[in-house]
């Protein structure tokens, strides 16, 4: 049995017969993970590729103006010990502008625009 060939071999791009969507970037996974399925702490978003939630968050809040609620929580480390984590959540107030964010984040960067106050 012939193994299967990738995509990328079988259709030539320069022909348009079929595109392949960009990967989604780290900071859009994360919005788009606190918009549909709640809030992080740093250890949960090691699944969604972030290492460093906490600039993540950053980037949300003083790059696009999304505002965030942060709660300490105790939780195990990876080797089991206590420790304190904060958790971030996208309150209700916000989503409408973080819809907006996402949106213009799954756009090709030299479309990007602004988005509206």
């Amino acid at each position: 049995m012939k193994k299967s060939q990738p995509l990328s071999k079988l259709v030539s791009p320069s022909h348009g017969d079929i595109t392949t969507p960009k990967a989604p970037s780290k900071i859009a996974r994360v919005l788009e993970h606190m918009l549909y399925d709640g809030s992080l702490i740093r250890f949960e978003a090691e699944r969604l590729g972030d290492h460093c939630l906490h600039s993540t968050i950053s980037s949300l809040a003083n790059g696009y103006g999304l505002k965030f609620e942060r709660q300490l929580e105790r939780v195990p480390n990876h080797w089991g010990e206590p420790c304190t984590v904060t958790r971030y959540n996208l309150p209700d107030s916000e989503r409408r502008r973080a819809v907006n964010v996402l949106l213009m984040l799954s756009k090709p960067l030299k479309q990007r625009q602004k988005v509206a106050a």
